[in-house]
């Protein structure tokens, strides 16, 4: 033996005492199955034939436990009966009934409630419910499975629901709704008579009005009616781009800002349909809208259409537009209601006059006289100024209503003149003894003719000299205010006095640059303002002036 087995073989084998081999390096089980042709088979046994294998199986399945014990009962040796488990039993087995529960519709005036048919599947193997409702078309409903399947309660003991406890003709509440019971299948009722339950006769559930509405909606149109003798493809030949044309008006003077508004009327002969135009105007205040009505087929009574189509998402079918208006409808003088606006027709065309000579035989188009009365012509009275701004500015308000700057000749004096100014010295005519003496500068601008005044600081005076006056026009005193006259350049003299809004101002001095342009300009002032100039030129000027 070697030398590791003999060592274990020389150790004492007591209780509680083991010792390990420590030459062994290999440690898993000994395999007894190998595996043959797909098989697991004991090792070095023969592979069992697939026949010997279903046989056997089949005898045992037929083997039952025979137990026998020592007793003078008969019945204790005898094979106990096989338990079928009841999802086995009744695998598949479940109990149908047609039901259905009333839903109050709170939204519709046109309904109060709806009939919902259901069914009831009771499932035997657990002694779970389930209510499923078929689809209905257009029901606007969320239809389909309304109670999953699930062992509903019957009380508040925890009592469930159990199929002794369902029939037909019954009421169930199945979480606050009512089902009403009306058929059950074949098999539910052979299931529960044979258990020893009446079922009750079946009854017929009531008609639900919205699915007996919506079946005369979406019911097709299966009536025949035998084709009339007009051929419509005759029509179109001999009467293609044939068009009856009415002048008319449409007067609504009856009502609040109503008016008398012109329109032509155009019949189409190859289909019998009618539009109207609406004829421009200039300054109507309209938008050049040239359709009041497209092209279509009018009825004579458009109210005619029952109260309960949806004219506002739908359009007339050919069948429901039988009683149109027509060419007989037609005529000088006569009034065509269309969708409600009466029409005054009060002339046609050349072609129209020789078509009813034609085919109806009338003989009298003279046309009826719809012309207005043009109202006076109002006065156009200048409204009071309201003295903001100037008096240019509230002309063009109005003038116009979107106000623009008035057009002055501002650019032919301003080349000719440029900036160039004649400056006068005044003096405040006042009562005031703190106002007289006090000194002005007045200026007149004659690119834009207007005046500035400015007040040379003095000291001690006790005001603060500046800028009296912006430039702007001044208009005269005993001018009207709703159409002023403005200072001119002729009216700036010596010794002259020129009123400025409540202020007067006597003019004493001028410079010297205002005698000479008046000298080189005599068309632009009187002889005396130039006279009066040249006198005062010979005494020495203000001290104004000279500032």
């Amino acid at each position: 033996l070697p030398y590791s087995q003999t060592v274990t073989m020389e150790l004492p084998f007591l209780p509680g005492s083991t010792f390990r081999d420590p030459s062994k390096n290999q440690f898993h089980k000994t395999q007894t199955l190998k595996l043959k042709h797909g098989q697991a088979v004991p090792a070095g046994g023969a592979v069992p034939n697939a026949a010997d294998i279903e046989a056997e199986l089949a005898e045992l399945s037929q083997k039952l436990p025979n137990l026998q014990y020592k007793t003078t009962n008969p019945r204790a040796s005898a094979t106990p009966m096989r338990i079928v488990p009841a999802h086995v039993a009744f695998d598949k087995k479940v109990l149908c009934f047609d039901a259905f529960f009333k839903q109050t519709v709170h939204e519709s005036p046109l309904e109060h409630y709806r009939v919902r048919y259901v069914k009831i599947y009771y499932y035997l193997e657990d002694d779970t419910i389930s209510v499923l409702e078929p689809e209905v078309p257009n029901s606007g409903m969320p239809q389909g499975k309304l109670i999953k399947r699930q062992r509903l309660p019957k009380d508040d003991l925890g009592n469930t629901w159990h199929w002794k406890d369902l029939n037909v003709s019954q009421n169930y509440a199945f979480y606050g709704k009512v089902f009403h019971t009306t058929e059950c299948d074949a098999f539910t009722r052979d299931y529960l008579t044979r258990e020893g339950i009446v079922v009750n006769p079946a009854e017929g559930a009531p008609i639900d009005p919205y699915t007996e509405t919506r079946r005369v909606v979406d019911k097709p149109d299966t009536s025949f009616s035998t084709p009339s003798d007009y051929d419509k493809y005759k029509q179109f030949l001999a009467l293609d781009r044939k068009v009856l044309r009415f002048f008319c008006v449409w007067d609504d003077r009856d009502k609040m800002f109503g008016e008398l508004r012109p329109f032509i009327l155009h019949f189409y002969l190859v289909d019998d349909t009618l539009e109207i135009r609406e004829v421009r105007e200039n300054n109507s205040g309209r938008d050049p809208f040239p359709l009041l009505l497209k092209r279509q087929r009018v009825p004579r009574n458009f109210k005619a259409v029952h109260a309960e189509f949806p004219t506002i998402v739908m359009e007339l079918k050919e069948s429901e537009l039988s009683d149109t208006l027509g060419p007989a409808d037609f005529a000088i003088g006569q009034t065509v209601h269309v969708f409600g606006r009466p029409f005054l027709l009060y002339d046609c065309d050349d072609f129209t006059k020789e078509f009813y000579r034609r085919n109806f035989g009338v003989t009298d188009f003279a046309p009826v006289n719809v012309a207005a009365v043009p109202p006076a012509a109002a006065d156009h009275e200048v409204p009071p100024t309201t003295r903001y701004g100037s008096h240019e500015d509230s002309m063009q308000s109005v003038a116009m209503l979107v106000p623009k700057p008035p057009k002055r000749e501002y650019l032919l004096k301003l080349l000719e003149f440029g900036n160039t100014k004649l400056r006068f010295a005044a003096s405040m005519v006042t009562s005031s003894s703190v106002d007289a003496g006090r000194r002005f500068i007045v200026s007149y601008h004659l690119a834009s003719d207007t005046i500035s005044i400015f007040e040379p600081p003095q000291r001690n005076s006790g005001i603060q000299g500046g800028k009296f006056l912006d430039a702007a026009q001044i208009p005269r005193a005993d001018s009207n205010p709703d159409d002023p006259t403005f200072i001119s350049l002729r009216d700036l003299a010596i010794g002259a006095q020129i009123k400025v809004y409540s202020h007067t101002f006597l003019i004493d001095d001028a410079d010297d640059f205002v005698l000479s342009f008046m000298e080189s300009h005599p068309a632009l002032f009187p002889p005396e303002n130039v006279d009066g100039v040249r006198q005062r030129q010979k005494k020495p000027h203000t001290q104004v002036l000279k500032a």
